[in-house]
């Protein structure tokens, strides 16, 4: 199964993100760049929630070093774009995480992508081990497929 046909089920946590004015391009629907940030909004808005995320005094933090994304279907402003989030490798320093945007109630994705953190001490930029509490709460978005 491919995340073209990844069914809402298959996502622990989602967010639902209104779409905005400016997010449409000439053409009339959402520009690609700004499925990225759904992406970042919705990984991002979690872990804050999940209390492992300070980004302002956090000692330890994720850096983005790949991303892709594939698209299958416009959205358009005033669209609700719902974001299903999954971790599919959870790694020594690392974690991958899918993320399928859905349009207001659609059943299938409009797109489907990822992108990689590498956690890294704020301070030096180096590598290190993502933190246990960290660990713990993305063990919990595990894929489910």
């Amino acid at each position: 199964m491919t995340m073209r046909d990844a069914s809402r089920d298959q996502f622990r946590h989602f967010l639902s993100i209104p779409t905005r004015w400016m997010d449409n391009d000439i053409y009339g629907h959402v520009n690609n760049v700004v499925y990225y940030s759904y992406f970042d909004t919705a990984v991002n808005q979690f872990l804050i929630e999940a209390g492992v995320l300070d980004i302002h005094k956090g000692a330890v933090v994720g850096f983005v070093v790949d991303s892709g994304c594939a698209y299958f279907a416009p959205i358009a402003f005033p669209d609700v774009v719902h974001a299903g989030i999954r971790v599919a490798k959870l790694g020594t320093a690392s974690v991958r995480y899918e993320i399928a945007l859905y349009r207001n109630n659609d059943p299938l994705p409009a797109a489907a992508g990822h992108f990689v953190h590498v956690y890294v001490e704020r301070a030096s930029n180096r590598s290190v081990p993502i933190p246990e509490a960290v660990r713990a709460v993305l063990a919990d978005l595990q894929s489910l497929v």
